[in-house]
């Protein structure tokens, strides 16, 4: 990966309220931030970085995404198992669990109609039926470590690898006849988790254990 491309266009900076921020969504209101370390999850007010919610959840948050008034979070659960949870905001996790497919899955996005989840080293994302059940596959070509639809396309925040470029920020059309990566920004550290508030988005620098808004680019 040899090509100039810009860097990232970071606005806000906030402390994550628990140390290891791996999950990441945003409701319209509130982020919900899961902690990799703790296993609970916080609702943070973005403007004040204030949490007025917290949440054991039934394991490590991986990721998290608002569909309505509800949350969805992939799971690991024992022996780094993953489920898809149902989450109801100031009633906290329903019991039911759905097993990702294959046991493998990491980011969750919602197109406004159907749930899609990423497999981080399969390198590819899979639209969900209403039963969880992957109906369309699509390679990606990289890591996956965040995810999320943006103006009619996927955006991801994919990993190349340090000698490859590092983290980068990407699209990807899946309703396209030949879906092709396109890269977007450099990201100067790990941005695990994409979640956008309209023409911005919210990530998490893992290393720094800060939650990181940045202005989303032309594409």
């Amino acid at each position: 990966m040899n090509e100039t491309i810009a860097s990232l266009a970071e606005s806000v900076r906030i402390p994550a309220p628990a140390p290891a921020p791996q999950a990441l969504a945003f409701d319209g209101n509130a982020l919900w931030m899961g902690s990799w370390e703790t296993s609970h999850i916080y609702a943070v007010d973005p403007r004040r970085g204030s949490v007025y919610e917290e949440t054991q959840a039934p394991g490590k948050p991986v990721s998290a995404v608002a569909v309505g008034d509800e949350l969805r979070f992939v799971l690991s659960e024992t022996d780094d198992s993953r489920f898809i949870r149902r989450y109801i905001p100031g009633h906290g996790f329903k019991t039911e669990a759905i097993p990702c497919p294959d046991d493998t899955g990491s980011f969750l996005a919602f197109d406004g109609n159907r749930l899609w989840l990423s497999q981080r080293y399969n390198k590819r994302i899979l639209e969900l039926d209403v039963n969880f059940k992957p109906i369309r596959t699509v390679a990606v070509g990289e890591e996956i470590i965040g995810f999320a639809w943006a103006r009619g396309v996927v955006l991801l925040s994919t990993w190349l690898g340090r000698d490859r470029g590092g983290c980068r920020l990407a699209t990807i059309d899946p309703n396209a006849p030949s879906p092709q990566l396109r890269f977007l920004a450099a990201v100067p550290f790990v941005a695990v988790s994409l979640a956008l508030d309209g023409e911005t988005c919210w990530t998490n620098d893992f290393k720094q254990n800060e939650i990181v808004r940045f202005a989303l680019p032309d594409f």
